[in-house]
């Protein structure tokens, strides 16, 4: 597996080894002395979460705060998603700004999220699986959010606006200057 970070420190993308013959391909999607060795600290992933969504549709920009925050690592099962990290880390020189990548079933490339980010992916293809995983539990009352498409933070998703589908929850997150971080 190769590492590379992203201009946003802490955050990275991971790219597996893949095997592939006339039967198929196998790939380690994850290992725990890799990965911690690559990214340089120690991550303990106590929760896998999966999805399951159609084109267009936009889930985030989440985060969690305080000692419920969560570093992320993600990677798509099926399909194909454009995901977005963004930086809420007040004491950042990247305060603010955003990272995105395509992630798919062809390329198999991963995100690794740190915390301290908001979090959000839309799906490009007609379907998508999505699956990541999770240093901490979920927790209702550290959760936060920016709205999608916030003019500050200013991020292309892709899609036209009228393609996107956003939950009721999300279009009314706030803007990233009124977030409370």
């Amino acid at each position: 597996m190769i590492a590379k970070e992203t201009h946003l420190k802490g955050c990275f993308i991971l790219e597996p080894k893949i095997f592939e013959d006339s039967r198929g391909y196998f790939f380690e999607s994850f290992n725990q002395n890799t990965f911690n060795k690559l990214i340089g600290q120690n991550i303990d992933f106590i929760q896998d979460n999966e999805s399951f969504s159609s084109k267009g549709v936009l889930r985030g920009l989440h985060y969690q705060i305080g000692e419920f925050a969560q570093s992320k690592l993600v990677r798509v099962i099926k399909g194909a998603v454009l995901d977005v990290a963004v930086d809420i880390r007040k004491d950042s020189s990247t305060f603010g700004q955003y990272f995105s990548i395509e992630l798919s079933e062809e390329n198999k490339k991963q995100l690794f999220i740190p915390r301290g980010f908001a979090h959000g992916f839309i799906v490009l293809s007609d379907n998508a699986i999505f699956s990541y995983k999770c240093d901490n539990f979920y927790n209702k009352e550290s959760e936060g959010g920016i709205i999608y498409n916030d003019p500050t933070l200013n991020i292309d998703w892709y899609l036209p606006e009228e393609d996107i589908l956003v939950s009721e929850k999300d279009k009314i997150l706030p803007e990233f200057k009124n977030t409370k971080l």
